[in-house]
């Protein structure tokens, strides 16, 4: 199974308890974060640190994040699956009417 997560930048992420983060965003915002919901660390980003989140708690929690860059992890390794984007050309009709040279017949 599948989660969707999304990358966060936070001011900080410590941990608590066993079981628990709290995140603080840079707008000052603090919040609670199960620690089976916050999947790693996001290492492309070069300015602050930021982390990979399950999508449906930060739904539920006041936390500032934007949902631009996703990523889908594994439930039981917990690492990110592939990204594979899908797309199909249709090509336009093109419709062209035909003139045959006449030099060129017999």
């Amino acid at each position: 199974m599948k989660t969707l997560c999304y990358s966060v930048r936070l001011e900080s992420l410590v941990s608590i308890s066993d079981k628990c983060f709290l995140a603080r965003s840079f707008n000052g915002s603090e919040d609670l974060i199960p620690k089976s919901q916050v999947f790693g660390q996001d290492y492309s980003v070069q300015k602050s640190q930021a982390y990979w989140i399950s999508a449906w708690i930060l739904e539920k929690k006041k936390l500032q994040y934007s949902s631009k860059k996703e990523a889908w992890f594994y439930n039981d390794s917990r690492k990110m699956a592939p990204q594979i984007t899908i797309t199909k050309h249709v090509p336009e009709k093109v419709t062209k009417e035909i003139i045959h040279d006449a030099s060129l017949t017999r």
